[in-house]
């Protein structure tokens, strides 16, 4: 019997420690601030290109990567992949992104978008 009420005591503990842990997640990506740049990577036959972008800037780009072309579209101070030829598409569903630390990437392009402060 002091067996199960020790074992369920260090659940409750573990328990408490998960919540806290998730809760203390939770506060840090919620209060991130809204990035002002993003920095494109892609990956070229040459090796790879980082390319800086400008979030107030609304425009479509079409990259050019090592496998096939990827089209991202800046609008509103946010960033997404629009587009792309790859099977699965999983970048495109990322959506919009716009607090800093975000990012998206295509792997069979390959490229990823960052979303950084413009310090």
């Amino acid at each position: 019997m002091k067996k199960r009420k020790n074992a369920t005591k260090t659940n409750l503990i573990f328990a408490g420690v998960l919540l806290l842990l998730a809760l203390v997640l939770f506060l840090l990506t919620k209060n991130r601030a809204e990035g002002t740049k993003a920095v494109l990577t892609v990956g070229t036959n040459e090796g790879n290109k980082t390319i800086e972008l400008v979030l107030s800037k609304d425009q479509m780009l079409d990259i050019e990567a090592k496998n096939l072309t990827v089209h991202v579209e800046i609008r509103d101070g946010r960033i997404r992949f629009v587009h792309s030829a790859c099977p699965d598409h999983i970048c495109e569903r990322e959506g919009w992104l716009s607090k800093e630390g975000d990012t998206a990437s295509c792997l069979p392009a390959p490229a990823s978008i960052l979303v950084v402060s413009g310090e």
